[in-house]
């Protein structure tokens, strides 16, 4: 398994294994009625925006995408029966030293408000802080070690 920033051509992938986990699950039709379509998410990856996979056997299995504009993680999503596996783990923390690298002292995510989901446990076990900004979805924060 390698980490690696993402290419185009590994973009249907992103759309295969975000509509295929298990919780948090979104269709292709919920992700086109928010404007993430395989046509525009290229044009969402500028200059300010980062992804990497997590690839075995030449098969994208995990990624995650983040943008410094924002000082945030976009998506990080894992493919069914590949969890546990230390992927997302990989692709949180390089996703996460970059966007301190492009001088974000403070990064945030949004996740569930669902207990029962997975990566609730998994943010706070990497650090992650719940921020009481929003109502509804949960906000989760972390800030620049030694900042």
């Amino acid at each position: 398994m390698r980490i690696r920033p993402a290419v185009p051509a590994d973009l249907p992938s992103f759309f295969e294994i975000r509509s295929s986990v298990r919780e948090n699950d979104m269709s292709m039709e919920e992700l086109a009625s928010q404007g993430v379509t395989p046509q525009t998410l290229p044009a969402l990856m500028d200059e300010h925006a980062r992804a990497w996979v997590a690839e075995k056997d030449s098969k994208v299995m995990a990624f995650v995408i983040a943008s410094s504009l924002e000082a945030r993680i976009v998506a990080m999503f894992v493919r069914p029966g590949h969890e546990r596996q230390g992927l997302g783990r990989q692709l949180m923390h390089q996703a996460e030293e970059w966007l301190f690298s492009e001088g974000c002292e403070e990064i945030w995510l949004v996740t569930d408000d669902d207990e029962r989901v997975r990566a609730n446990g998994f943010y706070r076990h990497l650090g992650w802080q719940e921020d009481d900004l929003l109502d509804g979805p949960v906000r989760f924060i972390k800030r620049e070690p030694g900042v």
